[in-house]
């Protein structure tokens, strides 16, 4: 059912969605009942930008004490700054990625809007700098999604039909002294909209999923050149899939060490693909779990054994509306095994998480960035380590706030992207 209807529909909705204020219908595969349910929840939540005074230019981070650091509540987790949404091109905000210059050290953030993607130096992270808005290639979206490859940004968006995947020099910002409007350096045109986008560092393959080509599942292109990116082939055995995590992959099978793998969240699966020969992918795995009802992103922990899966709608639409974080043992990439179940004392969705050391951290809408401890994962255990709330109004099961992090700069600073609040900066302490 999944894989069926999703080009045929996309070639009359694309077109018919460009006139809606967000772009909402294409958001995930629209011929599941979930896939449908999500995009018509998301947009039933829709707030503006919020009008917040830019929190910058201080001479320190604002302490968490007592469970605050100024306005919002926090654990372990200090503020560094808020650029809001209309001091960063405007729009309402989605995916967050960051990239270091190599020359420099300099840290950027790089975060996705409606109308673009915004670029900021956070060298300064208590005064970052806005450079500059690349605009959006075609319309507005509410999905929008980077990854970065050899100092290159890769840029795709949903429900617009001829946006492609930009391709930025980001060795450009070092001569930037004001903001600016950008231009992308090449567009690949070899799908339209697609939901989100995987790139392996490693290997220099993108993977474009939730397009409108391969059935929805990954476009993989050729990057190694990054201003002349090529089509490498197609994974669509397993139709659509909404987010993917694909290495080189050195984990305890033996059967699959050294394969570049992918770790697909396929709306209802977790579907394991070996991509190896771009030519002639291999299907792995494809499994379910108790309590599926979005299967939405996930994250390997240290040692590529043991993945954190989130489900984005579990918390709507299950018995127990605490959000929940799903752990698998990939011992065996054949057999995968659902072996613990983290459920926190909030009840908002969760949303993209990633992981790094011992920790996980989770962009979870409403609750804003959460941080698990991930020592005990071995036992199905995971445990808060802190937390930084940048939708104080409340913890429920909807689509506001965080939309996603990016914790990878070595100075320790996590860029959170909210939807309606910006790009904000903090650092945890962690102990």
């Amino acid at each position: 059912m999944k894989k069926s209807l999703r080009v045929a529909w996309l070639a009359v909705a694309t077109a018919t969605v460009l006139c809606l204020p967000l772009s909402a219908a294409s958001a995930h595969d629209p011929s599941t009942p979930e896939g449908k349910a999500a995009a018509a929840a998301f947009m039933a939540d829709h707030k503006p930008a919020e009008r917040n005074t830019a929190v910058t230019g201080q001479a320190a981070a604002v302490a968490c004490t007592n469970g605050k650091a100024g306005s919002y509540p926090c654990k372990n987790v200090d503020l560094l700054s808020v650029l809001p949404l209309s001091s960063i091109g405007g729009g309402n905000g989605n995916d967050v990625w960051g990239w270091t210059d190599p020359s420099s050290g300099k840290e950027y953030a790089i975060m996705g809007r409606t109308n673009g993607t915004a670029f900021v130096d956070i060298s300064t992270p208590t005064s970052p700098k806005f450079l500059g808005n690349l605009p959006s290639n075609g319309g507005s979206s509410s999905w929008r999604d980077i990854k970065v490859y050899k100092d290159h940004a890769f840029i795709v968006a949903d429900a617009i039909s001829g946006h492609g995947m930009q391709v930025f020099d980001l060795t450009k910002l070092r001569s930037i002294t004001s903001a600016q409007t950008l231009t992308a350096d090449t567009v690949y045109k070899g799908f339209g909209p697609s939901h989100n986008i995987a790139i392996n560092e490693e290997t220099g393959f993108a993977y474009a999923i939730g397009s409108n080509t391969c059935s929805g599942g990954a476009h993989m292109v050729d990057i190694r050149t990054p201003k002349s990116p090529k089509s490498a082939g197609c994974v669509s055995q397993d139709g659509y899939t909404h987010d993917a995590q694909c290495i080189v992959y050195r984990g305890p099978d033996a059967a699959y060490q050294g394969r570049e793998v992918c770790f697909n969240s396929n709306e209802d699966t977790l579907t394991i693909v070996d991509v190896t020969d771009k030519a002639a992918p291999k299907q792995i795995s494809r499994t379910g779990y108790t309590g599926a009802k979005y299967s939405h992103q996930g994250w390997f922990t240290e040692g590529e054994r043991y993945f954190l899966l989130d489900d984005e709608l579990d918390e709507q639409k299950g018995t127990d509306k605490r959000t929940k974080t799903y752990i698998w043992d990939l011992q065996q990439l054949s057999a995968p095994k659902h072996t613990g179940t983290y459920t926190a004392q909030v009840t908002s969705a969760d949303h993209n998480l990633y992981t790094k050391g011992k920790y996980a951290f989770e962009a979870n809408y409403q609750s804003g960035l959460r941080i698990l401890d991930t020592s005990a994962v071995t036992s199905g255990t995971l445990t808060e380590a802190g937390f930084f709330d940048i939708y104080p109004a409340s913890d429920t099961d909807r689509f506001n706030g965080a939309w996603s992090n990016y914790p990878y700069f070595k100075s320790g600073v996590v860029a959170i992207s909210g939807i309606e609040q910006g790009l904000v900066l903090v650092k945890p302490n962690l102990g």
